[in-house]
């Protein structure tokens, strides 16, 4: 049965329809084409209106991606059809064969949830156009779409012989809109379009742009053709040339050139087992490759990691142990506990005679020396240095190398690092190990305890080489500020040694031997231009250089240089320039730190703690006042979840002893207690300022001032027992800096004095405590 047979049979089209969304594009009148369905509910729609012999209407989804589509994700337009012939299909969907029959409009959806119903008007094409006109438009079409079917295969004779015979031109329009490439919006404005001779204007357009893409393909694959036809044609010509410089014994080209010395480094190598097997495989390749291609030069920068990275094992250290001490005190003023780790860990390498490598992590606030510590032991071990930071990293190929399937592939940092100091056997200082991320690219420090564990980096894989590699002969020290962010596997694997930082004394020294001749290199000047009092060093370091480290310090006498230079070339002044305290200020301005700490102490609720942070020791000032109110505490100054516990700790446990102050438990009721850090724009957390909150609060209620030069640490527990804290060192060192004669710590923690200098204790005094009851009998000044 022909289309026009059906449509004739159909009168009588009715008024309300079911409706099947179409996800692809929309169909146009006039068509007899097969449906797939597979939603249960448009299955269901196709069994309804089969056994009424109903037709169906057919609206496109807006959105292609809409799972489930409603009556407000459907176009307003479509096409009405009828239900030829349903096959059952195997996966439990049908196809139904249809013969669309006229376009429609929706009125009035019916029913807007799955199955959707519509009250609808049928369409009439407006022919309201000069009939001359449609016709040579018509023909136009059809000698355009002419032209198009015979430059592409995907037309069939069938389609050719429909364009031709369909007799109106509006269902000329929509049988090639139905067969252009175009997009599914584009054919639904076909669609959409009544008037015939609008629609045929924009079906020319389309067609024309059709033809560009033709055009533009033809020209493409001409050139693709021609340069194949090159390319042979040029291998052919090297070959013959190959073949004749090979009968005169003259050297072929450089690729063969290349070929020979890889061979020859490879040869000499004396690679063996898996290695050797795919080294020679990638020879073998780079010979057959034309060197015009991608892949050559990738495989050429292989075999060039390849032959430059240090294969044969090392020989054993000649560790002279005087010498490194010699090294260790040359370059390096103080830290006498960490030299003495130090040598003690090269005599076990010497005594063990082990060339294997190991791990030293050191960890300390920045600016006290952990590079140059890691310098000082590659010079001691006379083994060559590599540094580099993982600090922020977030992809494991930084560690393990790209696989070289992608584009501008490389080796990780490790094999780079090999390659670069020719060295199996080197120093390598993996600088801000606590600062490794992750991401989606993966995790960098899963990746690194692959390659520091002694027990799996013997056959270390880079991702690039794809080849085992021991890495174990490598002594890897690594840096960081702080333990609490490296992973715990990590840690587990390394030797940890702390640099605490530098007490007032131990900075003037190093600034007088290391600091001052550094800059003074660094700025062009000699020592006869400048002289320091001594007053002036430790005025900059009580005053501008209260850090841990020392880098504010060389910040201090740079700025001091840069101006004595300045007045070196115009000619200024006596040499040397004299820097004394009381002309500081005329190089450095004035100090940001004016006033000791214990000066500070100046009204009852006001306490000194010591912290550990991530830079080092440091005081904190606490203050506390109580306001009119209906009791509660407020907290203030960065605060971490952990501190804010022991805020509430410290309240409860004052209120519970007030009684013992002569203070009113409902003095609590009356008041709101608020409890200030300074700083505040520095996030602070941690236990250990459990005593010195709680020291605040009575200060507060007894209104009794806490004694000058008295710091205190320590967590305190609900029951009013002092527990033990971490970073006794530092926090002692901060305690020096800032003139603190007294400080309170846990009983727990008297065993850590003895592994604190005794030049750092000298002068202060140490409060083993209990329980806080003994605290609150050491902090108030006597009546």
């Amino acid at each position: 049965m022909s289309d026009n047979e059906v449509e004739k049979k159909e009168t009588v089209l009715p008024e309300e329809l079911l409706i099947i969304p179409l996800v692809g594009k929309p169909l146009f009148p006039g068509v007899f084409t097969p449906i797939m369905i597979t939603a249960s509910d448009d299955m269901q729609i196709i069994e309804s209106a089969m056994k009424a012999e109903m037709m169906i209407g057919l609206l496109m989804v807006k959105d292609e991606n809409i799972e489930i589509p409603d009556a407000q994700d459907l176009h307003r337009i479509g096409t009405v059809a009828k239900i030829v012939k349903k096959i059952n299909l195997p996966d439990g969907g049908i196809n139904i064969f249809i013969s669309t029959i006229k376009r429609f409009k929706v009125k009035e959806f019916t029913q807007r949830q799955s199955p959707i119903s519509a009250r609808v008007s049928y369409i009439e094409d407006d022919e309201t156009a000069d009939p001359d006109e449609i016709k040579a438009m018509t023909r136009s079409l059809i000698a355009e779409m002419k032209t198009i079917s015979d430059n592409n295969p995907l037309f069939s004779e069938e389609m050719r012989l429909n364009m031709v015979n369909v007799d109106h031109p509006g269902k000329i329009a929509d049988f090639i809109t139905s067969i252009l490439n175009i997009d599914r919006n584009q054919q639904q404005e076909i669609l959409d379009t009544i008037n015939i001779k609008e629609r045929m204007e924009k079906v020319l357009i389309y067609i024309k742009k059709e033809q560009e893409l033709l055009r533009i393909q033809r020209k493409l694959t001409a050139q693709i053709n021609e340069k194949i036809e090159k390319s042979q044609r040029e291998y052919f010509l090297r070959e013959e040339i190959k073949a004749i410089k090979k009968e005169l014994g003259e050297p072929i080209d450089s690729k063969s050139s290349e070929h020979l010395k890889f061979k020859e480094k490879i040869d000499a190598l004396g690679f063996e087992g898996e290695i050797k097997e795919q080294v020679e495989g990638e020879l073998e390749k780079f010979s057959l490759m034309d060197p015009s291609s991608s892949e050559f030069i990738v495989t050429r920068n292989y075999l060039d990691t390849i032959v430059n990275l240090p294969w044969d094992a090392p020989e054993p250290d000649e560790i002279d142990i005087e010498r490194g001490q010699e090294i260790l005190d040359e370059d390096h003023y103080g830290l006498e506990d960490v030299k003495e780790r130090i040598i003690e860990y090269l005599s076990v390498r010497k005594l063990k005679n082990d060339n294997k490598g190991s791990i030293i992590c050191l960890v300390g606030p920045p600016g006290v020396g952990k590079t140059s510590i890691g310098k000082s032991i590659a010079r001691a071990l006379n083994r060559e240095f590599f540094r580099f930071s993982v600090g922020g990293m977030r992809d494991e190929a930084e560690i393990k190398g790209h696989r070289r399937t992608y584009v501008g592939a490389m080796p990780g940092k490790l094999i780079q690092g090999l390659k670069i100091v020719k060295s199996k056997a080197p120093v390598f200082m993996i600088d801000e190990i606590d600062k490794l991320s992750s991401s989606i690219q993966g995790d960098p420090s899963s990746a690194l305890l692959e390659a520091l564990d002694p027990e799996q980096n013997t056959e270390f894989r880079d991702h690039y080489l794809d080849l085992p590699y021991d890495l174990s002969h490598i002594l890897f020290i690594c840096t960081a500020n702080t333990l609490d962010t490296i992973p715990r596997p990590l840690m587990d694997r390394m030797e940890i040694i702390r640099l605490a930082g530098y007490i007032e004394d131990e900075k003037i020294e190093i600034a007088r031997k290391y600091i001052i001749p550094k800059s003074l290199k660094k700025h062009g000047l000699e020592p006869k231009h400048i002289r320091y009092y001594k007053t002036a060093l430790h005025a900059i370091a009580d005053g501008y250089a209260r850090d841990a480290g020392m880098r504010s310090f060389e910040k201090a006498i740079d700025r001091i240089h840069r101006k004595v230079a300045y007045k070196v070339i115009l000619g200024k002044g006596e040499l040397p320039h004299v820097v004394e305290k009381k002309n500081l200020e005329e190089y450095l301005k004035k100090a940001p730190f004016r006033e000791e700490v214990s000066k500070q102490i100046t009204k009852p609720g006001m306490a000194v703690g010591l912290a550990w942070t991530n830079f080092g020791g440091d005081t904190l000032i606490l203050e506390a006042i109580a306001l009119p109110g209906k009791g509660g505490l407020k907290l203030t100054g960065q605060m971490g979840d952990v501190m804010k516990e022991s805020a509430d700790i410290a309240l409860s446990y004052v209120k519970s002893i007030c009684a013992d102050y002569d203070v009113e438990p409902e003095f609590f009721e009356k008041h709101v207690i608020h409890l200030h850090i300074p700083e505040g724009a520095t996030p602070k957390d941690g236990p250990s300022a459990g005593i010195t909150m709680a020291t605040a609060f009575l200060s507060l209620i007894t209104g009794k001032k806490v004694r000058k030069h008295l710091a205190m640490t320590g967590e305190l527990s609900l029951t009013g027992k002092v527990l033990p804290i971490g970073g006794l060192k530092e926090k002692t060192i901060a305690a020096r800096r800032m003139k603190i004669a007294e400080i309170i710590i846990p009983k727990p923690n008297e065993r850590d004095l003895d592994d604190i200098p005794e030049y750092v204790r000298e002068g202060i005094q140490f409060h083993p405590v209990k329980e806080i009851g003994e605290v609150f009998k050491l902090i108030f000044e006597e009546e």
